[in-house]
């Protein structure tokens, strides 16, 4: 019957599939990364299995028992003043699955309101804002089930609009607990109110899919992500109407634009330093005429009994880069503590 009710979430939401990646959708904000780890790790990852709460943002059947009574705080200082964050907490019921509430908003700042001659008439603020209300349930001793419902509401000076989307995964790990999978639908959905004037628009639908094994006698563990998996064209054509590369070199192109690798260094349990490599944001984003790091991402963490620490740090561009810090508590240990 759970298999049977799998099944059928996932055919349902896959059933509208956009072949656009980014810029051409409302609510583009639910594809921001807010976890520190995550960030290191090139952006996206929905196979790796920890007691992390974050990693249930990014596929819903990574909330586990492991992260019963845990609280996540996200906040990252993006680019031009926007800043965004992620707060969340997490309870499990034995025998009716691990449930997990949260908010997440993207803060665009102050703007200096004009009207069409130029003359100054004031200031108007825009924001987004997005609930998450996550559920998950092992299948069996391998397989977990999960599904993220987010209500989404966007408020751009005096205009809103209203919508919701849902998210739905599955993932996997072995016995031996060294290799876990997960793969995601994100973001499928609709724009129940538009704003005014505005046609409806279509939500940032994509399919993702990875793996990640950890090595049995050395402290490195690996990811590996395959994102859109609904679209196999990544590239575009450029300004003069023709393709960035062609033969060989666009298939190989194409293709490294699906992939994000990641690595992370786990010297001690407390302790791990990480990095990955996003192919595609470098492509977008890299200055020909100049050399620079855009697309590579690294970071650190430290883990206590009552809490962890994710930094994150992502260049995006020469620019500038992006930092994420995360903290990851569990109160019910820290008044424990001062008993």
């Amino acid at each position: 019957m759970q298999k049977g009710i799998l099944i059928i979430i996932f055919s349902v939401l896959a059933a509208r599939i956009f072949p656009q990646t980014g810029g051409d959708h409302v609510y583009e904000f639910l594809n921001l990364t807010h976890s520190g780890l995550i960030s290191s790790l090139g952006g996206s990852n929905v196979s790796l299995a920890g007691s992390s709460l974050n990693l249930a943002y990014h596929n819903p059947a990574l909330l586990s028992h492991e992260m019963d009574k845990s609280l996540s705080l996200n906040y990252v200082n993006y680019f031009a003043g926007i800043n965004y964050g992620l707060a969340m907490y997490s309870r499990s019921v034995p025998g009716t699955g691990n449930f997990a509430a949260g908010i997440n908003y993207l803060n665009y700042g102050s703007f200096t309101e004009a009207d069409p001659s130029g003359n100054i008439t004031g200031k108007f603020n825009a924001s987004e804002y997005a609930v998450s209300l996550i559920y998950s349930r092992e299948i069996d001793s391998l397989f977990t089930l999960g599904i993220n419902i987010k209500p989404v509401l966007s408020s751009l000076e005096k205009y809103t609009s209203f919508g919701f989307a849902v998210d739905a995964g599955l993932s996997w790990h072995a016995k031996n607990r060294q290799t876990s999978a997960g793969i995601v639908i994100r973001n499928a959905g609709y724009q129940v109110t538009r704003y005014a004037g505005e046609p409806r628009e279509t939500l940032p639908f994509e399919i993702m899919a990875g793996i990640t094994h950890e090595l049995a006698y050395a402290p490195f563990r690996f990811s590996l992500t395959y994102r859109h998996l609904q679209q196999y064209k990544m590239t575009y054509e450029n300004g003069d109407n023709q393709e960035e590369s062609s033969g060989k070199n666009a298939f190989a192109e194409n293709l490294l634009r699906h992939l994000i690798p990641g690595v992370e260094l786990i010297p001690h349990k407390n302790f791990y330093l990480s990095a990955g490599y996003n192919f595609k944001r470098r492509q977008e984003l890299t200055v020909p005429v100049r050399s620079s790091t855009a697309g590579l991402t690294w970071g650190f963490g430290i883990r206590t009994t009552w809490l962890d620490v994710e930094l994150g740090r992502a260049r995006y561009h020469i620019a500038g880069a992006s930092t994420n810090v995360s903290l990851i508590l569990r109160p019910a240990l820290i008044y424990r503590k001062e008993r």
